[in-house]
Order: C-alpha cells, then sequence, then structure tokens
C-alpha cells in the first residue's frame, strides 16, 4: 500500500472515529446508537480553523472543502472534504477534527522543490532527461509524481535500445521545508535485436522479409544506427508492415500470429521470431458494377474499375476504383453515394469477383472540421488535405484518405483524425489531433569521384516554411573543377489548389572540368505545375540565363615556324568562335506519367518523361530543346533482385540564323558510365588538345540490376551489374576546324559490376567498368566512388 493510499485510509479511520466520540458526548441516548447513525449526525460550524499551512493560502484550503460556515454538514461530507484536500496532492497529511462549533483542518504540506537533477546518465543528455519528467523546480513535491517520472525515465531509456535502465528517484532534504530530487541513471547495455526470423513463410524469403521491418538486426555498424535496439512499441508497427506487405501481393488472408521476443541469457540481445500464416495468393476474378440507386447508370461507372481480370489482387486497387466512383457520383450530382465492394472468393481458381454497388448512403453532413496541436502549422495546411469542407455530405473513404494525406505531408509525427457526434443526428464533426516534429534540417556532406575528385556540400533545408506547408532549399557544393550554388521555392497548393509553384536559381561554374576552357551558368526558373490524370502531371515553366564559355587560349598551329614538327597549341578554333556571354530565353513544359504515384504493385514501376524548351523569346539564341526519358524497375526472384532500364534522348535544332555553341549542345556527363567527364563524343582530333565539343544529340541505354551477394542484409552490401550503351554526335558548323573534326554517331558501350552499401555515414556505390566500345580518342574511367553523408 503506497503512503497516499495509508495516509487516506488512516484519515478516513480518523475521522470516522473523532465524529463518533464527538456524538456520544452530544448526547446520551445517542450512546445506543450503532456506528451508522453515528455518521449520519449532522454538524453545523461557526467557523473553520486551519492549522499548518505555510505556503499555501487559507482560502485555497478552504476552496477544496466546500463547507460553508453555519450550514448543515453530515459526516459523509466532512469525509468527501477530506478525500478532495487530500487529493489535491499539495499536502503529505491531512485531518479534520470537529471542535463544537469550530472545525480544524490540520495540513502538514509537502515540501517545494528546489533542483531537479539528473546523474549517471550518458546515452540520453540531461535536456532530454528533463523533458520527460513533469516534476520541476519551485513546484511542491509529490512522491507519486516522481515515481512516475522514474518509469517515464526508464520508457525513454527503452525506446532507445536500453530496457535494462534501472532509474532510482532520491530526495536529499533542504532547509526551510525544500527537497532536491537527484534521478540516479543506470544505464545499462543496449538490447540490440541479434536475430530475425520467420515462421510459416514460404512465399518470401527470411531475407525479404526482414528487409520490410523498421527493426534491423544488429550488423558490423551497430554501435552507430538505431534501428537495430529492441523497442518493445516498434513490434506493433512491424506486424502491420508484414500485414500491409503482403496484402498488396494478393495476400488477404494473411496473419501475423504473434510475436516472441526471447531475450538472451546475457541479457544483452533479442531474439525476434514473427509467426505468419501466409494463406494463398489470389487474383482478380470478374469484375462488375450494380447500381442501387434509380438516377446512377451502371454503366457509366464500369470503366472506372480499372482493374483487369487475372492480375493479383491489391486492396490499394480496389481503394483507387471507388474513389473514382464516388467522385463520379458527385460530378453527377448524387449526394450520400457510397460504393461498397462485394467480394465473393472462388478457392478453387483462387480468385476474388468484386462488384461494386453503388447503394445510397445515410444522409449526414460535416458540421465542422477542428484541428489541435500544430503550434507552428497553419490550419489552413491541415484543411487543404481535405476535400470535404463544412457542409458537405460526410464521406467516411474520403476522411480516411485525408488522414493518410496529412500523415504523408512528414510534418507531423502523430495525425489522429476521429468522428464524433455533432450538434444533431445528422451532423458529425471530424477531429484532428497531430503533433508537431521539426521539418527543417541542415546538412554537411562530403562527395567523391575519380574525376571531379573530393568536394563538400552544405544544404540548408526547411519543408514548412514559416508554417504554410512550404519548401525552401538552399545547395552549396564544390569540387577541385566545379562550384553549384542551387536555390529552390516550392508553394504546393497555390492559390489554395492542386498547383505547384516552383522557383528555382543556380550559379553553377566548371575551371578546366577535363577540358581546355572554363565555363559560368547563373539563372532563374519559375514554374506551375498541376495534374492531368491520375498518373499523369504537367509543367509549364519560363527560363533565362546568362551563360559564359571563357578561359580559351588562341590556336597556334606552328609556335616554332618548323612545319615538320607537330607541336600546335591553344584551344579548337570552333570553341575560340563560341567563347563569350550570351542571354537565353524559353518557354517549355515537361509531362511526367508515373504509374508509383498510385502504387497499385509495388513489384512494380514505369516512368515517362517529355521536355521541351522553346528558346528565342528575347536574348541570344532561337533553338528547340528536347528530351525524353523512359525508366522502368521491376523485382523478381521473390523481390530479392531488382531490375532496372532506363532509355534517353534528346535533340537541340536551331531556328533561323541563331549559333549554337557548347553552352546550348549537350555533354555525355553521367549519361554512359565507365567514361570520364567529357570524356567521349564530338572533337576537334587535330587541336592540341582534342577539345570536346558537345553535341545536338544523344541516346543512352541503361541497364542495371542489383542483388544480394551472400553478405548478410543487416550490413546494407548488395552487389549489382549494368551495361551501357549510347552515342553522342551532331555539329552545325565545323568551320575553322584545324582538321579532322569527328562529330558521328558512333557507339560507346561499357559494362560493370557495382557494389551498394547504406552505410551508416551514406549511401556508398563503388562502380567497376570497362569499356567495351570506344573510340581512340575517349577517355575511359574504371573505377568511381560516390558518397553522400549528412551529419
Amino acid at each position: 500500500m503506497t503512503n497516499r493510499r495509508k495516509n487516506a485510509f488512516l484519515g478516513r479511520s480518523l475521522l470516522t472515529t473523532r465524529l463518533v466520540a464527538v456524538t456520544l458526548l452530544g448526547g446520551g441516548f445517542a450512546a445506543a446508537l450503532p456506528p451508522v447513525a453515528a455518521m449520519a449526525q449532522e454538524y453545523r460550524f461557526s467557523q473553520v480553523k486551519i492549522e499548518g499551512n505555510d505556503t499555501i493560502e487559507a482560502a485555497t484550503i478552504l476552496a477544496y472543502a466546500k463547507i460553508a460556515r453555519g450550514s448543515a454538514v453530515s459526516a459523509a461530507q466532512l469525509n468527501d472534504a477530506y478525500q478532495r484536500i487530500q487529493g489535491s496532492g499539495l499536502f503529505e497529511k491531512v485531518d479534520l477534527v470537529p471542535q463544537g462549533s469550530t472545525l480544524v483542518i490540520r495540513v502538514q504540506e509537502f515540501p517545494s522543490v528546489n533542483i531537479v537533477s539528473f546523474e549517471g546518465n550518458k546515452v540520453l543528455k540531461d535536456s532530454v532527461l528533463a523533458s520527460q519528467v513533469k516534476t520541476q523546480p519551485r513546484k511542491v513535491y509529490n512522491p507519486a509524481m516522481v515515481e512516475a517520472d522514474a518509469a517515464s525515465i526508464a520508457k525513454g531509456y527503452a525506446d532507445a535500445g536500453r530496457p535494462n535502465v534501472r532509474v532510482d528517484p532520491k530526495v536529499i532534504k533542504r532547509p526551510n521545508n525544500r527537497v532536491d530530487v537527484v534521478f540516479e541513471v543506470k544505464e545499462g547495455y543496449v538490447s540490440e535485436v541479434e536475430r530475425i526470423s520467420f515462421t510459416g513463410n514460404t512465399a518470401y524469403s527470411d531475407r525479404r522479409l526482414r528487409d520490410v521491418l523498421q527493426t534491423k538486426q544488429a550488423g558490423i555498424l551497430h554501435r552507430l544506427i538505431q534501428r537495430d535496439s529492441f523497442v518493445a512499441d516498434r513490434v506493433d508497427l512491424d506486424r502491420q508492415l508484414l500485414t500491409d506487405f503482403y496484402h498488396s501481393r494478393g495476400y488477404p488472408d494473411v496473419q501475423v500470429t504473434g510475436v516472441s521476443s526471447e531475450m538472451a541469457r546475457d541479457r544483452q540481445g533479442f531474439f525476434m521470431t514473427f509467426n505468419i500464416r501466409e494463406g494463398q495468393q489470389y487474383h482478380f476474378g470478374k469484375i462488375s458494377t450494380v447500381s442501387e440507386v434509380p438516377e446512377l447508370d451502371a454503366k457509366d461507372f464500369e470503366k472506372l474499375a480499372k482493374i483487369r481480370e487475372g492480375v493479383i489482387y491489391s486492396p490499394t486497387a480496389i481503394d483507387l476504383a471507388i474513389t473514382r466512383m464516388e467522385e463520379t457520383a458527385l460530378r453527377k450530382g448524387a449526394n450520400f453515394v457510397r460504393v461498397d465492394p462485394r467480394i465473393t472468393r472462388d478457392p478453387k481458381t483462387q480468385t476474388l469477383n468484386v462488384e461494386f454497388a453503388l447503394v445510397r448512403g445515410e444522409r449526414v453532413f460535416v458540421e465542422r472540421i477542428d484541428i489541435e496541436g500544430n503550434t507552428t502549422t497553419l490550419d489552413s495546411v491541415v484543411r487543404r488535405e481535405f476535400h470535404t469542407v463544412e457542409g458537405d455530405p460526410f464521406n467516411p473513404r474520403e476522411i480516411r484518405n485525408s488522414a493518410e494525406r496529412i500523415r504523408a505531408l512528414g510534418f507531423f509525427t502523430k495525425a489522429d483524425v476521429n468522428t464524433r457526434q455533432g450538434s444533431g443526428p445528422d451532423q458529425v464533426i471530424v477531429d484532428v489531433n497531430v503533433e508537431e516534429q521539426p521539418t527543417g534540417s541542415l546538412s554537411f556532406g562530403a562527395s567523391y569521384g575519380a574525376s571531379s575528385g573530393f568536394g563538400v556540400n552544405v544544404g540548408l533545408q526547411e519543408s514548412n516554411f514559416l508554417g504554410r506547408g512550404q519548401y525552401l532549399g538552399v545547395q552549396i557544393g564544390t569540387t577541385s573543377g566545379t562550384q553549384q550554388s542551387d536555390l529552390d521555392f516550392i508553394e504546393p497548393y497555390l492559390l489554395g489548389r492542386d498547383l505547384k509553384f516552383r522557383y528555382h536559381m543556380w550559379y553553377n561554374t566548371t575551371d578546366n572540368d577535363n577540358s581546355d576552357y572554363s565555363t559560368r551558368r547563373q539563372g532563374i526558373s519559375p514554374s506551375i505545375e498541376f495534374p492531368l490524370a491520375e498518373n499523369s502531371r504537367l509543367e509549364l515553366r519560363y527560363t533565362f540565363s546568362r551563360d559564359k564559355l571563357y578561359g580559351l587560349t588562341a590556336y597556334n598551329p606552328d609556335p616554332d615556324g618548323d612545319p615538320s614538327t607537330n607541336d600546335a597549341t591553344g584551344s579548337s578554333p570552333i570553341l575560340t568562335r563560341e567563347a563569350g556571354e550570351k542571354d537565353t530565353s524559353s518557354l517549355g513544359y515537361s509531362y511526367t506519367w508515373d504509374t508509383r504515384r498510385t502504387g497499385i504493385d509495388p513489384r512494380y514501376g514505369f516512368t515517362f518523361k517529355l521536355s521541351q524548351d522553346l528558346a528565342g523569346f528575347g536574348g541570344d539564341v532561337d533553338s528547340l530543346t528536347s528530351t525524353a526519358l523512359l525508366r522502368a524497375e521491376r523485382k523478381v526472384w521473390n523481390e530479392e533482385v531488382t531490375l532496372r532500364a532506363e532509355l534517353e534522348g534528346g535533340m537541340v535544332n536551331k531556328r533561323s540564323n541563331t549559333k549554337l555553341t557548347l553552352l546550348d549542345r549537350f555533354s555525355g556527363n553521367g549519361k554512359i558510365r565507365g567514361f570520364e567527364s567529357n570524356g567521349y563524343g564530338p572533337r576537334d582530333l587535330t587541336a592540341p588538345n582534342k577539345d570536346a565539343l558537345g553535341g545536338k544529340y544523344f541516346a543512352a541505354l541503361r541497364m542495371e540490376s542489383e542483388f544480394p551477394i551472400g553478405i548478410p542484409e543487416e550490413y546494407g552490401v548488395t552487389g549489382g551489374l549494368f551495361w551501357d550503351i549510347g552515342s553522342l554526335w551532331g555539329l552545325d558548323d565545323t568551320a575553322g576546324a584545324t582538321g579532322t573534326v569527328d562529330d558521328s554517331m558512333h557507339l560507346r558501350s561499357a559494362v560493370g559490376f557495382s557494389v551498394f552499401w547504406r552505410s551508416a555515414i551514406g549511401p556508398l556505390r563503388l562502380n567497376f567498368s570497362k569499356a567495351i566500345k570506344k573510340e581512340d580518342y575517349d577517355k575511359e574511367q574504371n573505377f568511381d566512388l560516390t558518397i553522400s553523408t549528412q551529419f
């Protein structure tokens, strides 16, 4: 029994005893009454006297007692007064003593807290622990609160992977009824997850399922990461992740029947086992639509399902079909229409037949949307994720979808959306409770490339700028031969609509980056992006840039006057003629089609992007630049191997009498692996340095696979093979060339092996490549290392 409960029990016993004694003294006939009759005795107190209080005002104690002078008071009411005063948490001891017409309330105050300190903590700093306790200096000391604070600290350590922590609160008495509260912490060892295993899984291997979980096994760098620490609260999330993984791959009956977490004998590690009942994989069978709403024809909704018979079952496909149908019903003016998916299964063929039924729902309206917990983020940022406003018909599915969109913003650690009864039976109030999280970051990064050398990157990003949901990013990077500076500002909901406004500004320079010239590029590009369909978007933009080609030296074919020696100096006359500064003003667009927006089947995805920019709206350039990119990704062999392919091409054509220069043409940088920067493409072969001239056209096909190489997955190391093939070609004018200029379409090709490492210091990739088709003047690169990190 705690001290508080003991005090309450003793207080009630003492009160009852004293009340009985006073009753016996008040009248002789009362001596024969049982205690129940005594408890029914009423009292009137002409005054209330308070004793023992030092810092708590008497009026505060009277407010808790709620006993009025001269009013009839029963013994039960006196007991209630005692409970209220004791329950205030301000007093260590409380006595109510009736003395004739005077009620004496004797109290013994809890001491006040002088300081709160922490000892023995190293992993969690004082500032972190202070945020987890409610005991504060200059507040009343409460033993129950101190015990709760100790439990809160222990939970914080358990979440950090140290469930063996021990927290002992110590109370040190000081003069003037004050105490110091010290939390002594014995942190113990980190309890890592030494092994994660599964039972009952046949469709997917343990390796694949471990990739799904947020919890990871302890690897070689276990001291640098946190996801390999055992956190009990993370188990439920992992169970849900496994369930969602199977559902999205056609297993509607999957169950994670249990998770066993066994502690190792040394109490420094856990062994986790997930018990899975997969069930059978189902495909979609017959898809049909019926209407139980007279004004709606089912034929108008059949094509909106967009589900092909025979494809693997996916709940996401059903949700998208329902959303499309309900939105169409609203556009037809039919309110309170709900689409119910009626699913029947055929175990013999392992198919699910789905009938989408349009039914009349209840006439319920959204009375209001209440948002709480957002201290920085504006209400409008949360409200715009609702397609429903006050006064609209209530649609439970749309409310659930709105909740998912709010969580996807990344502004909140928690976003709960619930509904409750409104002011009437046909009214619903939507409550949104959120907990904000930091959305800004300052990053310092390092990079390395075999051709570019070491580099440093500094970035400042804020994804919820001023609480308006806007994005602001500044990036500055430098290597041995390049400097890059970029500023991005994005307003995702311009004018309260699904219009993404972007303002991009850049300043980039190269200093003899594998060439005999330098460049400077600077410009701005505002743009507007909006959806065209479920998977497609269109961006319209304007671009103004001021670019400069400089650092070239005049060509001298025979500096010593001896024609028998080949000692020419200087840059190619083609580049010398193109040197200088010019302005480019263009209008452009980009059309993007991306199946990953819907994510019906997470095993594959396709992306197509077409961009065109027409220059000539002022400036010195009149041209049309077009590029296209088709990207595909597919997971095979139980999703343990990822196949990727990219087909990319582009062309730039001059208009009127404009002159295209190196700054307008394409370079081969990054398009084909296995070659250095400016390492292939058209060249002036007789110029002293065989300068790269760029090309009007380029095409590249990049194919890649990523797969496990036998290293335990907790180390985050995988391997890959790649094959790139393509070309860069085409010049408008070769006049003034020193001799042979090769701008033909020569195919280049390279193969290689990659090592991917999701390391604790950032994603790292090592490429070992070999050019299998190249020209004699091309510059090959057999090894490249890229690493980027934030710290």
